[in-house]
């Protein structure tokens, strides 16, 4: 199974922004990437998503403030802006392969996953 490799976690103050990366393979247009994040004690949270087309959706909590993007077919990306301390969780990139649009995928179809990334926000 091929794991994606993660990279960009770490600490900022409120306000502040960070930068996640996930190394992998992102090539036509039949895929869905996204990331997830899970924080202690709640469930885990599909934050943002694009296909193969570049469409794109983001959780209400983080519309406006992330951005996900995939660059040069092998990164996917997720900048994060006006960090807030609701949103220190572990992030995690996953991906599905031969889906036209992330509409309808739900978290089961996601069959490759990154191993996690911390972030840590202070106020």
């Amino acid at each position: 199974q091929q794991q994606l490799m993660e990279s960009g976690g770490g600490s900022a103050q409120a306000g502040g922004s960070l930068k996640l990366a996930c190394r992998g393979t992102y090539i036509g247009r039949r895929f869905c990437a996204a990331w997830f994040r899970q924080a202690p004690g709640k469930e885990r949270q599909r934050v943002a998503q694009i296909d193969g087309s570049g469409n794109t959706q983001y959780a209400d909590s983080v519309k406006g403030r992330f951005s996900i993007s995939v660059a040069d077919t092998d990164t996917l990306y997720l900048q994060m802006n006006a960090l807030t301390p609701d949103d220190e969780a572990t992030y995690s990139c996953a991906l599905v392969r031969g889906v036209g649009s992330c509409v309808r995928v739900v978290d089961a179809d996601f069959y490759f996953w990154g191993q996690g990334t911390q972030v840590a926000v202070s106020s």
